[in-house]
């Protein structure tokens, strides 16, 4: 294998496909090894995948992984995907369905009978298979299958594990529980990990860095955990879970006009800051004003309450004026207010006040 010439990142990728209409053009690098992509279906998550396991081709552009170049068209490189160490652990999990549990793990091991045999039982008792050897995958649970995907996947010792979405065709019980499990089975793997996905929550418990995508293009990185504190656009701000986003004006006096909202808000902390646009997640409204110099007042007006299991979901107008109406969510287990009535306004600190560049 050749080396790539840069090798200051785990991953580097620049990756240009057409397929039909849609474009993916696409290019980072990144030190984590844990990488989250997050963006709506159809972006070009499990493209971008593909590209990395060889699977599909890109038109032209670079990968490389741990100094190691999968793909160069300027030098017309392309490692088959067999030569890449790469695995894909793909959303139906791709387990033979007529073979057995040690025969799925075993598929495609190369070398002598019993070093084959010893290789598909330490992986049986890695991933806790064990009194499974004989079933095969209609006989298994959804998180025992994925167990035997990641056993055979992990038997080849890939340095870099692709995770398509193995998460999107359970329900939420189950979701929650492999994903927990997914996470232990990983702790101790010191290889690149890349989960995609279109859920927050995943990418948010998953990853350490996050990359958004959205028709085929990136439009955010950074670490997770600040990504999400600090969403910097109004795409990132959507997937990352804000309800409510708006464009914004600079006034000559420095107050900050939301036009869809009709309010203004004369800021302290985050006056002179810039920003095109705010989002405010549902969840930070508050009922009482404890910091009257760092609170921001929305009068509810029009309310419509909605209820789910753990808490309300209420949508207002802030005046009578506005044009868009905002959300706010709030835990039943926290608040008797429903039996008196709604608040006639709530309040914002400021600093859960997101300044957004577009």
């Amino acid at each position: 294998m050749e080396t790539y010439a840069k090798q200051a990142a785990p991953i580097q990728a620049e990756i240009h496909k057409s397929l039909g209409r849609f474009r993916l053009n696409l290019s980072f690098e990144s030190s984590s090894r844990r990488i989250g992509i997050l963006g709506a279906s159809g972006c070009g998550k499990s493209m971008t995948l593909k590209c990395i396991a060889g699977i599909e081709r890109p038109d032209r552009g670079y990968i490389a992984v741990n100094g190691t170049c999968l793909y160069d068209s300027a030098n017309r490189i392309f490692l088959k995907p067999q030569a890449r160490r790469v695995g894909y652990l793909f959303q139906n999990y791709a387990l033979f369905p007529t073979m057995t549990v040690e025969q799925n793990i075993a598929a495609g091991l190369k070398g002598k009978k019993s070093q084959i045999h010893q290789k598909t039982a330490q992986m049986i008792r890695r991933f806790q298979l064990q009194g499974l050897e004989k079933q095969v995958p209609a006989q298994l649970s959804g998180g025992q299958q994925q167990r035997v995907a990641l056993a055979r996947i992990m038997a080849y010792e890939p340095e870099v594990l692709l995770l398509d979405e193995p998460f999107s065709a359970l329900d939420m019980y189950l979701r929650d529980q492999l994903q927990r499990e997914l996470m232990e089975l990983l702790e101790h793997y010191a290889g690149l990990v890349i989960l995609v996905s279109h859920n927050r929550d995943e990418v948010y418990r998953m990853s350490e860095e996050l990359l958004i995508l959205e028709n085929g293009t990136l439009v955010g990185q950074g670490e997770t955990k600040s990504l999400f504190q600090n969403p910097q656009n109004s795409i990132t701000a959507r997937l990352t879970g804000c309800k409510n986003i708006t464009q914004a004006v600079w006034q000559e006096d420095g107050l900050l006009f939301l036009p869809e909202w009709n309010l203004t808000f004369p800021l302290r902390e985050k006056r002179g800051q810039g920003g095109q646009a705010v989002a405010i997640r549902a969840h930070e409204f508050r009922i009482e004003q404890t910091m009257h110099n760092a609170h921001l007042c929305f009068p509810v007006l029009e309310p419509v309450v909605t209820e789910d299991l753990f808490e309300y979901n209420i949508s207002f107008l802030p005046s009578a004026e506005s044009k868009k109406r905002l959300d706010w969510k709030i835990s039943k287990h926290v608040q008797t207010f429903l039996r008196d009535g709604l608040p006639r306004r709530l309040y914002l600190n400021e600093k859960d006040l997101l300044l957004l560049d577009t």
